[in-house]
């Protein structure tokens, strides 16, 4: 697929907006309407949250990277593939797509009095304890899914989901031509694990979208109260992975020689150079070089000559002196 970065911002912007407000909206769709009818079922939820990621990737991966989600958008940023500035856009535009999908969904859902709203938004919030999707089937034994559990399994499904990501992206943010299909079986095997505790939240926008559209509607915990636990969980799992990226990029950059100090190569290159220039001068007038030599040996000898006869003409006229002196 093409390199993100060559879209314009706004594009790229506006597409994570569509694709997150789709995907948002297929999400509650059939954890409403489509569970009402069908019934809570682990398999139905795990294929259609793996179709509905799938499709909206290879609809708008091309153009914006296909993140629609906080958790990828903070781990692209962190290992750098994704310019801060166009992280905090996207983030923006993945959180106002989801809230726009929810307040869409909730208003198009029939009610009654039989039929009430909690019916059909209570499989589609995120929660933990009292706001978990199993909380009616549990509360029969005496127990719930505790703060902890949700913490650790939407952790480990983030991780999954987030990996999965920036395994199919570039180091320049160029998205695989198998990125929709990763980040279908990525989010697909998440959703399974999540699911029965927490509802599969796995990104924090899709998260803040329903827990606002329903948080007056008389559900049995308020999700806004346990909305922060979805985000927490997923943007460490996306520290988490861009550390191990950054670890990894470091150990497998090959290390640059180490460098000698300028002055010491620049005295040791003249050096050389200077032995070097001598010895082929050497070589290329070898008689230059032995004339050079006796002509130093003659030039010694003829200075002892001449000390010698000095010394001689010095000794011939003290003794000339001496015999003056007599007579």
């Amino acid at each position: 697929m093409e390199e993100t970065k060559q879209q314009p911002l706004a594009v790229r912007v506006c597409a994570e907006l569509a694709g997150s407000f789709l995907l948002c909206f297929a999400i509650y769709a059939f954890s409403t309407w489509g569970s009402a009818v069908y019934g809570v079922n682990i398999v139905f939820m795990a294929a259609a949250t793996a179709l509905a990621y799938g499709t909206v990737s290879f609809i708008f991966a091309r153009i914006s990277g296909g993140q629609f989600n906080p958790a990828i958008t903070v781990a692209a940023v962190l290992a750098s593939t994704t310019k801060l500035v166009d992280g905090v856009l996207y983030v923006l535009a993945q959180v106002i797509g989801a809230i726009a999908a929810s307040f869409a969904v909730v208003k198009l859902l029939p009610t009654s009095e039989q039929v009430t709203s909690v019916v059909w938004l209570t499989p589609a919030v995120n929660g933990f304890e009292q706001g978990s999707v199993s909380y009616s089937l549990l509360n029969g034994y005496g127990i719930t899914f505790s703060v902890s559990l949700a913490i650790v399994v939407e952790v480990l499904g983030s991780l999954i989901v987030v990996a999965a990501a920036m395994a199919a992206t570039g180091k320049h943010g160029e998205i695989s031509a198998h990125y929709p299909i990763a980040m279908a079986a990525a989010y697909g095997l998440a959703t399974a694990i999540t699911y029965p505790v927490t509802g599969a939240g796995l990104n924090p926008a899709r998260s803040t979208g329903i827990a606002l559209a329903t948080m007056n509607e008389g559900l049995t915990q308020n999700p806004v109260q346990q909305l922060w636990v979805f985000w927490i969980a997923p943007v460490l799992a996306a520290a988490v992975v861009a550390l191990a990226i950054i670890i990894v990029q470091m150990a497998t950059t090959p290390k640059p020689a180490p460098l000698q100090d300028a002055d010491d190569d620049t005295a040791y290159a003249d050096f050389v150079e200077d032995s070097y220039a001598a010895e082929q001068q050497s070589d290329e007038n070898p008689e230059a070089s032995e004339q050079t030599d006796n002509s130093a040996e003659q030039g010694v000898s003829e200075q002892a000559e001449e000390a010698e006869v000095g010394n001689q003409q010095a000794d011939a006229q003290a003794d000339a002196d001496e015999g003056i002196e007599r007579h």
